[in-house]
């Protein structure tokens, strides 16, 4: 089991962004920890210009993996930024100079988010990610994970939609697969059920993964929007898992919510049945780092840079 810190680069849109940006949020993290030393394991958000650029480049993918190592850093985890996640938030700037013009002298356009999973689009940018981490990855690791939105807004998901999102899934399971077999390294990838999705509730849930690769396909879960807005969270967790998906990521999103109980009963069975720990450093969690830490630690899970074992 692996505990990660959530750092974002989603407002870096090419690799030459990505590494300025990933040595401030190493500082920040750092003095978040009060200076501690030593490898860390973070959980990457990536903004989808900058993964479309990285995947297209190896030599930047190289650099930003050494980068990674210069600052005392693994990812285990990658996922995309609010661009990438469904909308809801402001389209971000295209690259810009200092005096916030493109190098003609032209504003430039704002790059609209990412469509959901009836669209291509999706499907390229979330094998782009699984590309990326493979090469992020730490030597001795042979599997990692990736997360992405819930399909679609469920007032838009008509017959034509979840058809055409079913077949850009079973793809993007056909495409991990290759990934898997080119490199040796597997990548699975976590479905994110939100309010006003596809994937909301449980039930909800359930019935639009059913018949997904459920070796590679599965759920990240914020935990703070399960306590909240599951009217039954406990049973919720035990619905999706019977049902046999696989919690692959867990995100605390707000430690004033009582994340700690979910998460005992994700570890309560003889089985852990979440991998992936992400504590998110850019929301309301950031200034309680050390807290959370705590009672992660109160849980029989240890915040070091190896990977954690469950009770």
């Amino acid at each position: 089991m692996h505990l990660t810190c959530g750092v974002s680069l989603t407002e870096a849109l090419t690799p030459a962004d990505a590494f300025t940006a990933l040595e401030a949020a190493a500082a920040a993290l750092r003095a978040g920890l009060s200076g501690t030393s030593g490898t860390l394991g973070i959980a990457l958000r990536l903004s989808h210009p900058l993964a479309a650029a990285l995947v297209d480049d190896g030599r930047a993918r190289t650099r930003l993996r050494a980068e990674l190592d210069r600052h005392g850093l693994e990812v285990v985890t990658l996922s995309g930024g609010p661009d990438a996640e469904g909308g809801g938030a402001p389209p971000v700037q295209a690259e810009t100079t200092q005096a916030g013009t493109e190098s003609s002298g032209t504003p430039s356009a704002p790059i609209a988010p990412l469509p959901d999973w009836s669209e291509p689009a999706r499907l390229q940018h979330t094998l782009a990610l699984a590309r990326i981490l493979v090469d992020m990855l730490p030597d001795e690791e042979v599997r990692g994970a990736i997360s992405t939105c819930g399909l679609g807004r469920r007032e838009d998901w008509d017959e034509a939609h979840e058809r055409d999102g079913a077949r850009h899934l079973r793809r993007l399971s056909g495409g991990l697969a290759d990934l898997a077999w080119r490199v040796g390294r597997a990548v699975r990838c976590g479905f994110r059920p939100e309010p006003g999705y596809v994937l909301d509730t449980p039930e909800q849930t359930v019935t639009a993964l059913t018949k997904v690769d459920k070796d590679r396909l599965g759920v990240c879960l914020d935990l703070t929007r399960v306590a909240l807005d599951w009217p039954a969270p406990l049973d919720g967790i035990d619905r999706l898992t019977d049902a046999g998906l696989s919690v692959i990521t867990v995100r605390i999103t707000d430690p004033a919510v009582a994340w700690q109980p979910l998460l005992r009963h994700l570890l309560a069975a003889d089985t852990a049945r979440t991998e992936y720990i992400e504590i998110d450093t850019a929301g309301p969690g950031a200034a309680d780092l050390t807290y959370v830490l705590e009672q992660l630690t109160s849980l029989g899970l240890v915040p070091e840079h190896e990977p954690c074992t469950a009770p």
